[in-house]
């Protein structure tokens, strides 16, 4: 099993920068794919970013493109999102994911099967 833990959320200006962390332990020996997923107050949780095991693949919500950047460093277990640019519409609960294999889709929820407890990044106008 794997467990997820987010941090670097935060309060910032529209138009700052936050980098996250999601740090897994427990089982992290197979080459996996990880997302990162937000949800807003009274929305549903929605498809942020993902990334290949590898990092040479990077997948990218519409709304996010070009502003927020996805990377890995699988020699500590670790995936970050860089967030620049940032907007109020920004402003979400932040969970990394682990999917349920390592051919699971990774645009939408049900492809995950390991979340993270998220971390708060509130963006003021």
């Amino acid at each position: 099993q794997v467990q997820l833990v987010e941090s670097g959320g935060g309060l910032v200006q529209a138009g700052g920068s936050l980098r996250l962390s999601c740090g897994a332990t427990g089982r992290t020996d197979s080459r996996y794919a990880m997302g990162w997923f937000r949800q807003a107050p009274e929305k549903e949780r929605e498809f942020v970013a993902a990334i290949s095991w590898s990092g040479s693949n990077a997948y990218y919500a519409d709304s996010v493109k070009g502003r927020f950047t996805i990377s890995r460093d699988n020699s500590k277990n670790t995936v970050y999102l860089q967030m620049n640019s940032l907007k109020p519409e920004d402003t979400a609960v932040y969970y990394c994911a682990a999917p349920r294999s390592a051919r699971a889709a990774l645009v939408v929820r049900e492809g995950y099967d390991y979340w993270g407890q998220g971390t708060q990044v509130t963006v003021s106008s």
